[in-house]
Parts: structure tokens; sequence; C-alpha cells
């Protein structure tokens, strides 16, 4: 079992690996009507700058869904995310978090990239951050789907899998991340305050007093993670690209919640690719969100091209974004009982849905928003493998369940983009399980469309 899974591992960093290189070689002659555009004058410059697996990141295709296109009798508009180098939107954030981590001085080359996440955020980080000569340690609640964790170690990352709690909880994976970066700023003070003392010649009076310093340091993760198995220290030790002391760099937190440099990456980013792909004449915009920063960047950029583009919110079940954007109020039902959910909700997917507001989020202009269910993700997921052949994962179903919400309240005639944010592959154990979709009563069972009424 142990070979059978080390062997899932590879391949699955193996086929990132493959998407990588052939987005390298064949991207810009990828022959896909929407997709034959030129950047924007603000993209071209940024990413003039960008060399190697980066420069393959973005610039994605704008697919036609035919299926749901012919059956609502709208333009249906997926954003091909899943064709980035890490295999999903998240890529983009983990380099605008990463580049704007450097101009700013509070990441340095060799340093460690800490970040709590469900998996797609963490994968891209693993992806991306040796190409700046960074090093990334991932904490990723425990019932995230196995083999993003799997994926995230063969990448070469530290993965730390923890239970989850509410984000209130000091031992929520986000947090534990936090305090990750401010551990290795601490061992980084320490290492620094040693080498000063060798360098005026009074190493002899405090080595031992240092080196009892650094070794409790280095033990300090394990001493204090209660929440899960932690591999941490070691890896603070060991040499990074840029410096053979690269254990001296310190920590940076992602905080891709809070961090506006998600946003920015859509703002900056996939929004404008939106607008050129679509030349302006798209009708509306809808996404699920869990950051908030994919709807927030591309809802802004929309309306301020165009405030006749309507932008709306998909929301999984449990999550309190729906009632937040419909009714200005931040709760879900079952929480108005008393009750707090597993989560803090119970959705089987993953990546979208939240219940408090993020800075990401703030920035978004909406519309409207809508209620998806799980059923629905799982019957849309199928549905769009048999008959378009897109293998998407549980997000991208929703945002298309969104997409024909969309449609059958515009009416025909409509142009509806929505963001197809990763692959099926890192689902296999959950979304794309047979039995664990017995287990909870979501046994696929449509032919058609008939899963979502109307």
């Amino acid at each position: 079992m142990a070979a059978a899974t080390a062997a899932g591992a590879a391949a699955a960093a193996a086929a990132v690996s493959l998407v990588a290189c052939y987005l390298l070689v064949y991207k810009s002659s990828l022959r896909v009507p929407w997709a034959r555009t030129t950047r924007s004058s603000n993209a071209s410059g940024r990413r003039a700058r960008r060399r190697g697996l980066v420069e393959a990141i973005g610039n994605t295709p704008l697919i036609r869904i035919n299926s749901l296109s012919d059956a609502t009798g709208c333009e249906i508009l997926g954003k091909a995310e899943f064709l980035n180098p890490g295999g999903s939107v998240k890529d983009r954030v983990a380099v605008k978090i990463i580049e704007e981590a450097l101009e700013s001085g509070d990441l340095v080359c060799g340093g460690m990239v800490t970040e709590g996440s469900a998996g797609s955020t963490a994968i891209s980080l693993a992806t991306v951050a040796p190409a700046y000569g960074c090093r990334c340690h991932v904490v990723i609640p425990d019932d995230a789907a196995i083999e993003k964790s799997q994926i995230i170690e063969a990448l070469g990352a530290t993965v730390e899998r923890v239970r989850p709690v509410s984000i209130t909880h000091r031992d929520h994976f986000v947090n534990i991340a936090r305090r990750r970066a401010l551990e290795a700023n601490k061992l980084a003070a320490a290492q620094r305050e040693l080498n000063t003392a060798q360098t005026n010649g009074v190493a002899h009076v405090h080595s031992e007093t240092m080196d009892d310093k650094l070794a409790a340091m280095q033990r300090e993760p394990y001493d204090t993670q209660t929440n899960g198995q932690a591999h941490v220290s070691t890896e603070m030790l060991h040499s990074g690209k840029c410096d053979s002391a690269s254990y001296s760099k310190g920590g940076f937190f992602a905080d891709q919640f809070e961090n506006m440099a998600n946003f920015r990456a859509h703002y900056e980013w996939t929004g404008p690719e939106i607008w050129e792909q679509t030349k302006g004449t798209l009708h509306a915009f809808v996404a699920a969100a869990g950051t908030g920063g994919t709807i927030a960047g591309v809802s802004r950029y929309l309306k301020e091209k165009n405030r006749n583009i309507k932008c709306f919110l998909m929301d999984p079940p449990g999550s309190g974004l729906f009632n937040k954007v419909t009714r200005g109020v931040m709760y879900t039902k079952e929480e108005a009982e008393g009750k707090r959910l597993k989560n803090p909700f119970d959705t089987i997917t993953e990546g979208i849905g939240i219940n408090r507001v993020t800075r990401n989020f703030m920035m978004a202009e909406l519309d409207g928003a809508y209620r998806g269910t799980d059923r629905e993700a799982v019957e849309m997921s199928r549905f769009l493998l048999r008959n378009d052949g897109l293998f998407v994962g549980s997000s991208s179903a929703m945002n298309c369940v969104g997409a024909v919400r969309v449609a059958q309240d515009l009416g025909p005639g409509h142009t509806i983009v929505t963001i197809l944010c990763d692959s099926g592959m890192r689902h296999l154990s959950k979304f794309f399980n047979d039995q664990y979709l017995a287990d909870h009563g979501l046994t696929p069972t449509a032919t058609g469309l008939e899963f979502l009424g109307k």
C-alpha cells in the first residue's frame, strides 16, 4: 500500500511537470478561438520580467462549454485555469504573493513560505516557490483529499496535516502556518546573533548559550504542535537554492485569505485576460469564493470596464457568503439554530465557502448570489465529463452550476464567464470516489440537466 501511495504521488507530480512542459512549448499556439488575443500592455509588461516555469502561468484559454451553451441558448465560457503548471487558478496567487513579498523584503531568496491551505494554494506555492529560490511549508486539514498532500510532498514541500477546527482556535491550520513563519524568523534571528558573536570574537563566551537556543527553537514546532503530525524544524536547516545558510533566511506567512496580493493577482491579471478574450462582450461573470480573491479581483476589474456586466457569487452548502451578499448578514441557517458544523461547514466541495468575510472578499462588486448543493456539483461534474470531456474538480463543477443558474435567469443570447479552477485529478479519493459518494447519499443518477430544475 505504501508503495502504491508513493507511486501515486510520484505520478501526480510527474503529471504536473508534463503539463508545465506542454504549456511552455505550445501555449502560445493554442488553437482556441476565445484565446486568440494579445495581452494588455499592463500584463505584457509584468509578464516580460518572468522566465521559465512562471512564464507558463496565466493566459489560459477561455473555452466554450458546448453542452451548457447549447442547453441554455447562452454562450457559457470557462476560463481553463486547470491548464496552469500547478494545475489551478491558485498559481496566479502564488506568483503574486511571492513576488510582492520578495520586492518588499518580507521574503528573501532561500527563505521559507508557509501557508495554511485545503490544497490548491499549497500545491501552487510548492510548485512556484522553488522557481524563486524559496522553500515551502504547508499546513493542511487532514480531511482534505489525501492526494493533495501527496502531491505537495512529491513537489518537495514540507506537509503538516492537522485536524480541522474553527478559525478562532489557535490550532486552526491557518494559525499554525502563521506560527511556523514566526518560528522560522526566530530561528533566523538566533542564527544571526550567533554569527555576529562569532564575527566579534566572543564566540567562545556565547556559543554554548546560542547553540542551546538554536536547539530549543528547532524543537519548538514539535513541542507546541499537539494537533497532528509535524515535520518542521529539520526542514529549516536544509540548504536552499540561493545560499548554503538558507536556514538563516527566515519565513514568510503567505496569508492567502487576507493578503491583498491575492486580489491584485486577479484584478491585474485574470480580469484583464477575460476582458480581452471576450473582446468586452460578456454580460455576466459568476464564481464561488473561498479566500475571495478571484471573485473580488475579476468582478472589480470587469465592473470598472463596464458597469452593466453582472457579477454573481455561487456559494456551497453551509457557507455564510450567500447570506452576506443577499441579506447583509453573515450567518447560516444551521448556525442561527445554535449548531456549529464541521470545518465549520458541511460540504464535500473543497476550497470554496467560508463563514467570515476576508479582506479580499470585501473588494468584490457583486449584483447577487446563488446557492448550490453538493448533489448539483456532483451531477454537474459527471454531466461535463460525459458531454464535453471536461474532468473538473468540485469548485469548478459548482461554478458551472452557477453559470447555468445565471443563464436561466438572464435568458438566451447572453455571454457568461466562469472559472474552471482545477481538474478532477486532485479529487479522486472523495469527489470522484463512488463509495465515498454512496456513503454520503450522493451517487449521481441524472442523465441530463434535470437536477437543476427549470
